[in-house]
């Protein structure tokens, strides 16, 4: 039986999350074979800036012949990588011109000996309809763990930035008019601080056992850490857990500032998202989930602790359906503020009491207990907190991540 060639199997992987190259044609794909396997190693939650109804014009910013850079921090390393670009909230074709990709020497400078054209299917520009998603072909580029990786897409025609993440924290780079794809620095023309186009990145590795997802809004997403500096909680984690002996997995940081459990607000609600950002996840055996916050204290419409505990349950089972080990993770403190009244503080003790006790998850991450200030649990401590008595700062956002046995993550379900 006649093998696949190595661009027949770059097609492959465009559909599907393992690719049995070199196997024969209808064989299946031996599961010990990791060696053909993509795994997440950095992925970003999208959503759509809401525009302004009372403002006649709509000033979501417009990209025309331009340069977009953007710096992903890695956590697991390969051999190889692929990267996932959307226009899932566009009203018209996103035109990728050119795209590279290349490890990141310092800003918006990349090393050139790392530098390689992105192709999708073999094509150098390629074309995305509205809602649609694509995965580009695999690029053969060793990625270190835990480095910058640097993806540079040259955008040809007029597209507005409706499918973003919004709170990157990172620094990222618009060029003037032209295309810089392959220039070790671009022409600056502007910086932002969000992900534009962007659901993910996936690598090929031999080593790595699986995808941990971080089911969150803002305090997973990291408002007020250090921007351009990774000092989120999941990068805590995923620098804990990759220069530990523990068995390396990928990190996909699925946080939204603002976002909620049960109803739409900054971006779908995790509900809603779930299959997008967890199920969707190339290699995901683990996810961690810390949400209701929000919906505690900026809901539309009041919502009872039993309502929260409901939704926490449903995306607990829907991952159960797929093999996925779940931890619940307790709500953090989010008091002393007026906005924040005795009856909310209620409905948080009561959800995380549920967490902790209702045997429901895998295993329960204590992020209320690792921040909280002993002498008024209802408030974190201040050496924890940014400032606003909601949000962590970096030493906070460290504590939460060390504050997670690493053991927890070689178990497994049936």
């Amino acid at each position: 039986m006649m093998r696949r060639t190595a661009r027949e199997c770059a097609v492959l992987v465009l559909a599907a999350t393992t690719a049995a190259c070199g196997a024969r044609a209808g064989a299946p794909t031996p599961v010990t074979a990791r060696a053909t396997q993509w795994f997440t190693t950095w992925a970003t939650s999208n959503q759509e800036p809401v525009r302004n109804p009372a403002d006649s014009i709509d000033r979501r910013p417009i990209f025309a012949n331009r340069t977009v850079r953007q710096i992903a921090h890695v956590s697991i390393g390969g051999t190889s990588v692929r990267v996932r670009f959307t226009n899932e909230y566009g009203n018209q074709p996103l035109v990728i011109g050119a795209a590279h990709v290349a490890l990141g020497a310092n800003a918006s400078t990349i090393l050139p000996a790392t530098d390689h054209a992105i192709t999708f299917g073999g094509r150098a520009a390629v074309t995305l309809r509205p809602g649609a998603m694509i995965v580009s072909d695999a690029v053969p580029l060793a990625v270190p763990q835990l480095s910058d990786l640097v993806i540079t897409t040259f955008v040809r025609d007029s597209i507005r930035l409706v499918t973003r993440h919004t709170l990157a924290t990172q620094t990222n780079y618009v060029s003037r008019s032209g295309d810089y794809t392959s220039a070790p620095t671009i022409a600056i023309d502007t910086t932002i601080t969000g992900w534009v186009w962007l659901a993910g990145v996936d690598v090929m590795s031999p080593s790595a056992t699986g995808v941990i997802v971080t089911l969150g809004n803002s305090i997973t997403d990291g408002f007020n850490s250090t921007r351009s500096m990774n000092r989120r909680w999941p990068d805590v984690l995923a620098q804990r857990l990759l220069t530990s002996g523990e068995p390396p997995k990928g990190i996909a940081n699925a946080g939204i500032s603002g976002n909620r459990l049960l109803s739409p607000g900054t971006g779908p609600s995790a509900l809603a998202r779930f299959d997008r950002d967890v199920l969707a996840q190339p290699g995901v055996t683990h996810l961690i989930i810390l949400e209701g916050i929000n919906d505690i204290g900026r809901a539309p419409e009041p919502v009872t602790a039993d309502e929260i505990i409901h939704g926490l349950h449903q995306l607990a089972d829907r991952a159960h359906e797929r093999g996925i080990v779940v931890f619940g993770a307790t709500l953090t403190p989010a008091g002393p503020r007026p906005a924040f009244t005795p009856e909310m503080e209620a409905k948080r003790l009561a959800v995380n009491a549920w967490i902790r006790g209702s045997g429901v998850f895998d295993g329960v991450i204590d992020f209320d207990a690792a921040t909280r200030d002993p002498a008024d649990p209802k408030q974190m401590q201040k050496a924890y907190d940014s400032g606003d008595h909601l949000h962590p700062g970096d030493a906070g956002y460290k504590a939460m991540g060390d504050a997670i046995d690493l053991a927890i993550f070689r178990r497994t379900r049936p």
